[in-house]
């Protein structure tokens, strides 16, 4: 019998989010991944200084790694203190993997990052996405319908 897998977005604290990830990819698949960091990570992640504006996440060798993401030094780190750009490797099952890298192969799809949280257990959590790459006219036309829903809610309001 398997197990029920936890459902992504029982967030309790983001982080970071990658909020041009929704307007730059079409997002067709998310999976919600753990991540392996140092302590000195974790703590600069509790405080809250880290971005994965420009962040990406690919397999190599049958693992999944996050490169790119920056998770600032901490403050009080000393010597111990961890490399802010280092890769940091994603913790999937080995099926999860292959479904994901055979999407990125076969569709010409890409690996983006969209949040960090901390779950309800206080574990460090990356919400990861399969995105398609958006054309310019695409991009218009979300930019567009962000519009009118902005202009039909002041609308709305000024009305009722």
């Amino acid at each position: 019998m398997a197990r029920p897998k936890p459902t992504v977005g029982a967030k309790v604290k983001t982080v970071a989010e990658n909020r041009r990830a929704r307007f730059e990819y079409f997002i067709e698949d998310v999976v919600e991944a753990g991540i392996a960091l140092t302590g000195t990570e974790v703590k600069s992640l509790r405080i809250g200084q880290s971005s994965i504006a420009e962040s990406f996440a690919e397999v190599k060798d049958g693992q999944m790694w996050l490169i790119n993401a920056t998770i600032n030094e901490f403050s009080h780190g000393n010597r111990f203190n961890h490399e802010p750009k280092r890769p940091r490797k994603l913790l999937l099952h080995a099926r999860e993997i292959e479904r994901m890298n055979s999407a990125v192969t076969r569709q010409g799809m890409t690996l983006i990052p969209l949040s960090i949280y901390f779950n309800d257990r206080g574990r460090v959590k990356v919400e990861l996405a399969l995105g398609r790459g958006k054309k310019l006219h695409d991009k218009r036309e979300t930019a567009k319908e962000r519009d009118w829903q902005r202009d039909k809610a002041r609308l709305l309001r000024e009305r009722g």
